[in-house]
């Protein structure tokens, strides 16, 4: 448990740096939610594809893409209007 925490902070610190985007900073509990589910998004794209086994989970280079993926995707929602951006 400790570990994905540990890879979700760093997967998610580097998305945020790769990809800051318009919303305001995030707090320390965002970014590893945010890294945490990069990993999973890519976990399950990985093991739909068949790049993983169903016992597999995604890697710490995954996890990073994946949680830019999930960045991208929030801030194309937030900038079409259909979520608020609860920084603002």
């Amino acid at each position: 448990m400790l570990w994905i925490l540990l890879v979700g902070l760093v997967a998610g610190f580097l998305a945020r740096l790769i990809m800051p985007g318009p919303n305001n900073a995030m707090g320390f509990l965002l970014t590893i939610v945010l890294g945490v589910a990069g990993a999973f998004l890519a976990t399950f794209i990985g093991q739909t594809v068949g790049w993983y086994r169903p016992d597999q989970g995604a890697g710490f280079i995954a996890a990073t893409v994946g949680a830019i993926a999930v960045l991208f995707i929030w801030n194309r929602l937030v900038a079409s209007g259909r979520l608020r951006d609860p920084g603002v």
